[in-house]
């Protein structure tokens, strides 16, 4: 059978129910059913809004599965069938949807992936409050726990997202409208979660983040194109750091320009130069300015680069820069005169990125270093040989008018044989003094105008100056090599310290480290490889990733498994061996995010395991007691050595079966906190009168109901809760609190509502719990002080809480006023 290529997923992305995701989806699929392709609807939720469900006629609507779930019955989507259909697209409603416990998968994404990986192209839906990134936010804003959930990873890969948009003044009309909620919701929804604040910061949650995503889209797009110039689609603004002290007012100038842009980024980079050019900037003052960048919300960011204006440009374009904050020249006048200067040259080769000269107080104050005048350039390579070719001739014609002896000469030429050195190095010196001895040969040693040389003093003399030249040139260049050689030693040890400085920060990520490596050297891509059978890829950052070593421009390779390739340049063998350093932090990354993982999953099974631990000690020692009363009152009636009295015989039968009550709400207990641990508990929230729940509670706790006094008010709103889960969360809290309570003093259960929320207080009169350990009751098997067997094994509260937080409540202990404990069960509110 031949490989499937996956299926394409597009998801139509709201800001809140009934913006239209669900409409637009299912025109949708009518329009593609017009063009011919092959359309069903998986499954598709229409909330009983009679336009929506329209839109299902005349489209293929596959049976969905049935599964029956604590005597109910659900349906979901149902993979298998889709897959078999075979349609060219399906819909599929609601992404982030929590299946039935049963159901093959958990979520309804993992059920769209099977879809996806079978070839077929699926359409879905999602609100932005139930991307996980965001779910902390949501409840911030509206007060609402989202409990479903997607992963922002599995929405990022999708293929195409649309944004289903809405004006909050236009969805709370079409609310009003009914075309929402039922009449009898409308009310309540519109005071509470679809307020116009909440919306309106819903809306731009929906848009900022879809602009990240359409903005990953463009710097991809970008690198697959290999398209080098700006395109202002988002600002972001890059400030220049020198290291220097203006570098404060550049960032906060850079930061007011960025503030002036909704959305808009901002990036410091210092360049640090393989040439040694770069002023040398303060390590301190760079670190203060990292942090003074990182507290404005931007990002540092440090490159090396042969030419500083070239660099800065080459990383401005790479982050689709749209403007450049440099600061005013701190060379004097004369020097700016001579050469054009970083900012001068920058702007000249900008293009399309504005830049800004911003003027500070240590303008034209001079810098605080100068650069290494041995390290020869170009220009001055140039300049040495302009020297060497023109300055003979020129000293030749400025001698002959003064009929100077030839002692007297020759110290001229050896001095211009030095100037050239210093200025251009060995080979133009060497070539100036080649010319010199031949001019001197010819116009000033006799006979004149002819290469013979008369006097063998002469033939000394000029012999000596050629080897005095070449000595002078050889160490002249030599200084300079060295030179050049220390400014790119300190080139890389700045880098490396930049390195070590983001490894001690814990920035040691894989993603993280490769893009500043992808930064640091100017690549375009850099991949971390790893070879099983084959080589594949377990991080990269840029643009198109190498899939093997062949694949990259440069590689190195770490260990006999790992490689790291990237493309876009080629690296000389110094830039190499800072390459490699950067190479061995990726594998200890690596190593580090392994060794994370495995401590994560290791985690839950040492839980476990202390739980099992713990399990086991509670039932040695807390089940034996009622198994043993429950066993000797039994024993006692089966005996035949003794008649009992009615009386007695009562009284055997009440041990047991008050013994045997104890057993199973025990065993219970364990069994449920056991489920809890593993995260296998279901759950299944729905509207619950608490008036209903109370009573059945009671009646659980037996002999002990009669300590119990309710004191609920007249009306308590409903709340969202699982009833089973409720009614034991009462019965052990009640329980509780009828242990600790004094001998006529009962236990009082009552209920207030502020808010979203609903409190459930159970108060006794007890001793209480002393504030320091009010958390620590809560761990399972805690018994403070041990203080007997009839505490039982210390799992009440601890469950209690469990099966709280996972109806989405919290269960909190605070003291009662005059002494005792008050339990504080709060529940969401049913809207």
């Amino acid at each position: 059978m031949g490989s499937t290529s996956r299926g394409r997923l597009r998801v139509h992305l709201g800001a809140a129910p009934g913006v239209g995701k669900t409409y637009d989806m299912l025109s949708e699929a009518h329009r593609a059913r017009e063009r011919g392709k092959d359309v069903v609807v998986g499954f598709v939720e229409t909330h009983g809004r009679a336009r929506t469900a329209h839109l299902l006629d005349g489209l293929e609507v596959l049976p969905r599965r049935t599964i029956t779930y604590r005597g109910a019955t659900f349906t979901e989507l149902d993979v298998d069938a889709v897959i078999a259909r075979a349609p060219t697209v399906a819909l599929i409603d609601e992404l982030a949807h929590t299946n039935v416990p049963g159901s093959r998968n958990v979520k309804r994404w993992q059920d769209i992936d099977e879809v996806l990986d079978a070839g077929i192209d699926v359409v879905s839906t999602l609100n932005i409050q139930h991307l996980e990134s965001l779910n902390d936010v949501v409840e911030q804003i509206t007060g609402v726990s989202q409990r479903e959930t997607v992963p922002d990873e599995v929405v990022r890969r999708a293929d195409q997202i649309e944004l289903v948009d809405m004006s909050p003044e236009a969805l709370r009309r079409r609310m009003a409208h009914g075309n929402v909620y039922p009449p009898d919701r409308v009310d309540a929804a519109l005071a509470n979660y679809f307020r116009v604040g909440n919306l309106t910061a819903l809306r731009e949650l929906a848009l900022i983040w879809l602009a990240d995503k359409v903005d990953e889209q463009l710097d991809q797009y970008r690198a697959d194109h290999a398209i080098a110039g700006t395109w202002e689609a988002r600002e972001r603004v890059v400030v220049a750091l020198t290291g220097g002290p203006e570098g404060d007012t550049l960032i906060r100038r850079a930061a007011r320009i960025a503030a002036r842009s909704k959305g808009a980024d901002l990036l410091a980079v210092h360049v640090t130069s393989a040439d040694g050019l770069t002023t040398a900037g303060d390590p301190a003052n760079l670190l203060h300015q990292r942090a003074l960048v990182e507290a404005l919300g931007g990002s540092y960011h440090q490159v090396v680069g042969d030419d500083i204006p070239h660099a800065l440009l080459e990383f401005a374009r790479g982050v689709n820069a749209t403007q450049l904050v440099l600061g005013a020249s701190r060379r004097g006048r004369l020097a700016q005169i001579v050469a054009r200067g970083v900012g001068v040259t920058t702007t000249a080769l900008s293009g399309p990125i504005d830049v800004h000269l911003v003027t500070h107080e240590e303008t034209r104050t001079g810098r605080g270093r100068t650069r290494s005048s041995a390290a020869l350039t170009r220009r001055r390579r140039l300049s040495g040989w302009a020297l060497a070719l023109l300055g003979s001739p020129l000293l030749t014609a400025a001698l002959l008018p003064l009929g100077l002896s030839l002692p007297s000469e020759i110290p001229l030429f050896l001095l211009l044989v030095v100037g050239v050195a210093l200025v251009g190095g060995m080979w133009p010196a060497l070539t100036a003094a080649v010319l010199g001895f031949g001019l001197l040969n010819w116009f000033f040693t006799p006979p004149l105008h002819t290469l013979t040389i008369a006097e063998p003093q002469n033939v000394l003399a000029l012999t000596t100056f050629v080897l005095v030249a070449v000595m002078v040139s050889t160490v002249v260049d030599l200084a300079a090599r060295r030179s050049r050689e220390a400014a790119r030693s300190r080139a890389d040890a700045e880098v490396l310290s930049t390195l070590a400085g983001h490894v001690l920060r814990g920035e040691a990520a894989l993603p993280s480290l490769l893009a500043r490596t992808r930064e640091t050297f100017g690549f375009s891509s850099v991949t971390l490889l790893e070879r099983a059978d084959d080589w594949h890829i377990v991080a990269t950052s840029g643009g198109v990733p190498c899939t093997s070593p062949g694949t990259a421009d440069t590689d190195v390779m770490i260990d006999e498994r790992l490689v790291l390739a990237a493309r876009g340049r080629l690296l000389d063998a110094s830039d190499r061996r800072v390459l490699e350093a950067f190479a061995a932090e990726t594998a200890v990354a690596l190593r580090e995010q392994r060794l994370r993982e495995a401590a994560e999953q290791a985690e839950p099974l040492a839980a476990a395991d202390r739980m099992r631990t713990a399990l086991l000690a509670a039932v040695s020692h807390d089940l034996r007691t009622p198994l043993a009363s429950a066993k000797a009152a039994v024993e006692s009636l089966r005996s035949t050595d003794v008649t009992w009295s009615e009386e007695d015989r009562g009284e055997l039968l009440a041990t047991a079966d008050e013994s045997l009550i104890k057993l199973d709400r025990l065993v219970a207990n364990l069994l449920d906190m056991s489920r809890l641990q593993a995260g296998v508990l279901g759950v299944n929230l729905e509207p619950v009168a608490i008036e209903d729940v109370l009573p059945h509670a009671i009646d659980d706790l037996g002999p002990l109901r009669d300590q119990i006094r309710s004191d609920l008010p007249p009306i308590v709103p409903e709340i969202m809760a699982d009833p089973a889960l409720l009614e034991r969360v009462l019965v052990n809290l009640m329980s509780n609190a009828v242990r600790y309570s004094p001998d006529g003093e009962p236990v009082l259960v009552n209920a207030s509502w502020h808010g979203d929320n609903v409190e459930i207080r159970i108060i006794d009169r007890g001793p209480g719990i002393p504030p320091e350990a009010h958390e620590r009751v809560f761990m399972p098997f805690q018994r403070l002080g041990d203080r007997g067997n009839h505490t039982g094994v210390g799992l009440g509260l601890a469950l209690s809480r469990g099966l709280t937080e996972a109806m989405g409540g919290t269960l909190v202990l605070e003291d009662t006023p005059g002494g005792g404990l008050t339990m504080t069960v709060s529940l969401r509110r049913h809207p």
